[in-house]
This record gives C-alpha cells, structure tokens and sequence, in this order.
C-alpha cells in the first residue's frame, strides 16, 4: 500500500506579494525581520504536530509557533460560533507574538472560520481541507472512504469539494468520533482504538473503497495502525505537505521566507492545556524535547495571558 499527499491546501485568495502594500521607504532592517518573523500554526490540539513535522521538512528554515487548543478539543464536538471564536482569539494571540503567517492546521477551523479569519487578520493565512480531489483521481474503484469530524463532513466547504471533484466516484462519509480524544490521549494504537478504527474501516473495504481520505490532522498518527488494519487495501490521502508547499508559494509570493542561511531555535510549542501529552507526542513522533509553555488565551478583545512552561 502507498500512501499519497494531497494537493488541496487552502490558501489566502487575498494574499499579496509584500511590495503591493508595502512602502518602497520601508528600511531593509524591518524587512528582515518580518522575513525571520516566526510562522504561526494553530490546530484545536495535536493534530497539528503532522502539518508542523511537514513544513519543518519543506521549509527548514523558518522558526515555528505552535499552538495546541487542547484544553478545547476536539472542535469536531463544538457549535460553529465556538470554533470561529477561538480560531480569531489564537490567531490573534499568534498576531501579537509576531507571526508573519499563519497555518490553521484544522479541518473543522479551516471549514468553519477561515473566511472570517482571513478578513480580520492582516497576515497570510493558509488553510487545510480534505484531500477529496486527490482521492476521486486516485481511486480505481471509484469507492473511497472519508474519515473526518461531524463539523467537517456537514460543512458547506466540504460539500462543495464533494460537488467540485466526486460526480463520478462515490464517497462514504464517517465521522471519526473518538479518534481526536485518542490522539489527544497519545493513544496511537491500543486494542481500543484498532477496535474503533476498524468498526470506521471494515464497512468501507466490504464496499470496495481502495483509498481513504484522513480528513483531520490528528489522523495520520494513526497511519500505522490504519495500514494494519486495511491490509494494503487503501491509499491514504494525508493533505500536509501540500499545505507546506502552498505555504512556501505564499511566503516567497509575499517576500516572507526566511534566508538560506538562517538558523532557527527549535519549534515553540504552547499549549492551553497543562501540555504533558503534548510534550509526549512531540518527542515520540517528532523528535522534539523541548519544554511545553502553557498559554491561556482568552477572547480576541481580551489581553492574553501566559502561564508556566511544563
């Protein structure tokens, strides 16, 4: 079985390169520092991490700023006024830190919140969404599964990728309750979630589906265990590199990558939550030991507090 990365990020249909909007008297020293500036990533909890470990390996480079709303997920369980208002209250949190742009490494926040977001925000923002292009091009036998939040899948975004790119492939849609909290838990691959994962699965292999859509980013640390499962029977379609590549185009568009020769400090990874499953999953799965800062970010309106690193 192979897997496959998606082509379907979202990116900022008003991004525009910098000198468009920026004086010509602008000193080179301010540049500069907007070009090392760090990148904002931001998901409802770890999911993110796999958009994170993508664009450290397309654009190493750049300094990163992650962002865990653990103390909130899974978003796929919220109201849709909810998850706009945390996606502005951390993306305006990211803002005041000094993040050039910024990555909403969610599939229910992207799906609900990206267009407001996008208008209140002056940074580029780039956004992630199921890789259901990819899938209707890559299934042979034009059955493929979908796993995604409730939000996701009732969406009108993912409606309309279902209308754009599936009129001859037929899509079995199943929410992935559980699979968050799972994840959130740093339980990649207990008998209690191959027992869940399989009751998603199975269905969707007894109806003929060779490719499986991982519609939220908690999902590819369950890669191994899905592999497992379906036997070599799927294609996984994983969307994180695409996003690192279609952030890389908006920050050399907008004059923002950082230079060759820059060194950056380890990726700072924040949490809402007191980060101890975080700190776990950030160095099984990506290597990194590094402290957890505990942030309480409150309304978009309200100054921003920060606690402690764990």
């Amino acid at each position: 079985m192979t897997a496959s990365s998606a082509s379907s990020a979202s990116s900022a249909s008003s991004d525009r390169p910098l000198a468009d909007s920026a004086s010509s008297a602008v000193p080179r020293a301010t540049i500069a520092r907007a070009r090392t500036a760090p990148i904002g990533i931001f998901d409802s909890g770890l999911g993110g991490l796999s958009v994170l470990r993508a664009i450290r390996a397309q654009l190493p480079h750049e300094s990163l700023l992650y962002v865990a709303d653990s103390l909130h997920a899974p978003y796929g369980l919220r109201d849709n006024e909810f998850i706009s208002e945390r996606t502005l209250a951390i993306g305006e949190w990211l803002v005041a830190q000094g993040a050039k742009a910024l990555v909403v490494a969610c599939n229910t926040a992207t799906a609900e919140s990206i267009a407001l977001a996008r208008a209140r925000l002056a940074i580029p923002i780039i956004g992630v969404e199921p890789g259901i292009k990819p899938a209707a091009s890559q299934s042979k036998s034009r059955v493929a599964g979908v796993l995604a939040t409730q939000v996701t899948l009732r969406s009108e975004r993912f409606k309309s990728l279902i209308e754009r790119y599936a009129s001859d492939c037929r899509f079995m849609c199943q929410p992935g309750h559980g699979l968050v909290e799972a994840v959130e838990r740093c339980e990649i691959d207990t008998a209690q979630v191959r027992a869940l994962l399989a009751s998603y699965i199975e269905p969707m292999l007894a109806a003929g589906a060779d490719t499986l859509v991982l519609g939220c980013t908690h999902y590819p640390f369950l890669d191994a265990a899905i592999r497992d499962i379906a036997r070599g029977r799927l294609t996984l379609i994983d969307t994180s590199v695409a996003i690192a590549r279609q952030l890389e185009r908006v920050l050399d568009a907008n004059g923002l990558r950082a230079p060759a020769d820059t060194q950056p400090p380890p990726p700072r990874l924040c949490s809402t939550d007191e980060g101890v499953h975080m700190r776990r999953l950030a160095s099984m799965l990506l290597g990194l030991d590094g402290p957890i800062e505990h942030v309480c970010i409150t309304g978009c309106d309200q100054a921003p507090q920060q606690a402690p690193s764990v």
